[in-house]
């Protein structure tokens, strides 16, 4: 009974030395766990501060902070950080480091990212459309039918009624028209609002500055070429109503001062 009684107290022991064993290798786990949450948190704190920087414009720190964070591999420091370069927010506009970075937050699922390669890739295929609205737009597509206002010719004077109707009608026409396309131009500015939504998406700030520079020149010389074109219209109608007013009251006057007829002869 006592060979007994040592044996299971040897077994209550071992039971309880493989406990106490066992307790130890528990701990570097609940380490580790905490060491990962608290690397996590810092992150997080670091990204809410670059995200402050950039919200500030502060870029050469932003960039600093979300380059140290996309080499740890943060997704979102890595999209950030591709935005920047993609935008010139980094010092100037780098599209194969933007898309490098892009790649590898895509890589780790940033939907954001993901769109960004889709974008770039859109860039490529719309390149000639870009550069239209960047260099080439003209301003031709704004007059349409209704906004077409040829010039009327005027004689140098008119010595019939029926005549000075028709060409006093013909500058009434013009008038309208004309003041019809000021109107529309003024509420077609700026020209920037005429770039189709998929195609301004596509531009970055730099492209999105040099369209805007160039949509301007556009409006002021359309707005310049209508003044002129007014102004030799209305010149040419002063001078046909000049000769046409010089004439009726040339015409009246011997009119008016002719003998009476001689009905008896």
């Amino acid at each position: 009974m006592h060979t007994i009684k040592n044996v299971l107290l040897c077994a209550v022991l071992l039971s309880g030395g493989v406990a106490l064993a066992a307790a130890p290798a528990a701990k570097p786990a609940v380490k580790a766990a905490t060491a990962s949450s608290a690397s996590s948190a810092n992150a997080a704190a670091e990204l809410a501060e670059a995200d402050a920087l950039f919200a500030r414009k502060a870029y050469p720190d932003a960039l600093q902070k979300y380059t140290k964070l996309a080499n740890a591999g943060n997704a979102t420091a890595q999209q950030h950080l591709g935005e920047m370069y993609f935008y010139g927010e980094a010092g100037t506009v780098d599209m194969k480091a933007a898309a490098e970075w892009f790649r590898k937050a895509a890589a780790k699922g940033n939907a954001v990212a993901v769109a960004s390669l889709d974008m770039m890739k859109q860039r490529d295929t719309r390149r000639a459309d870009l550069d239209y609205w960047m260099t080439a737009y003209d301003g031709s597509d704004l007059r349409t039918a209704g906004y077409r206002c040829p010039a009327p010719r005027f004689p140098a004077m008119s010595k019939v009624n029926e005549e000075i109707d028709y060409y006093s009608g013909k500058m009434k026409e013009w008038e309208a028209c004309h003041n019809r396309w000021v109107t529309y131009l003024n509420t077609s500015l700026p020209l920037t609002k005429r770039i189709p939504h998929d195609v301004a998406k596509l531009l970055t700030k730099e492209e999105m500055e040099r369209a805007t520079v160039h949509l301007k020149d556009v409006s002021d010389r359309l707005a310049e070429d209508t003044k002129v074109a007014g102004k030799l219209v209305i010149a040419d109608f002063d001078a046909w109503r000049a000769g046409t007013e010089a004439y009726v009251r040339e015409h009246n006057d011997m009119v008016k001062n002719a003998p009476p007829p001689d009905n008896g002869k």
